[in-house]
Order: structure tokens, then sequence, then C-alpha cells
């Protein structure tokens, strides 16, 4: 593995333990894609550091049990912004 692969892995690790933040926002604070954080943070980390993989892992794990539930409030809060506008997005309720 190169070393900045390695130095990314434990950057992306050591920010997802301080920060709490989802995959996705992790990717977009750090400007790499989502599958890059993910495949990171998944498969190549435990080869760089299986402590920091494991505690990793915790949160995403975290993350994952309470995916429904982000999802249902992301709904409900598209749902109460108004109807739809022509270009597909929901209008903002005053």
């Amino acid at each position: 593995m190169h070393e900045h692969i390695r130095r990314r892995c434990l950057m992306l690790g050591e920010l997802l333990l301080e920060t709490g933040s989802t995959v996705r926002a992790l990717a977009r604070t750090t400007g790499y894609s989502k599958s890059t954080v993910h495949k990171d943070l998944t498969e190549r980390l435990p080869d760089v550091n299986g402590d920091l993989a494991k505690e990793v892992a915790r949160v995403l794990a975290y993350h994952k049990a309470i995916r429904h539930l982000r999802g249902g409030e992301a709904t409900r809060r598209k749902w109460r912004s108004g109807p739809a506008r022509e270009d597909g997005q929901h209008a903002e309720s005053d």
C-alpha cells in the first residue's frame, strides 16, 4: 500500500472518531469520494492500524443502526417544506 493511502486512512479514521460524522459528511468535508472514504475505513484501515479500525467500526455500526431514523426524518422535513416546484425541488414554507 502506498504511503499516501496509509496516511489518508489514518487521517480519515481519526477524523471520524473526532467528529462522529457519517461517511457522506466525511467525504464532503475532505473532498474524497464516498466510495473512497468507505473503502479506506472498512478495508484498508484494519491493515494500517487495527485498534483504530475497531473504534471506527463501532462508529460505523452505530450509524448503520440509526440510518432508518435519519431517512425518516429527512423524508418528514422534505414533505413539511411544501409542494414541489417546477424543478422537482420542494418549496420552502414560510
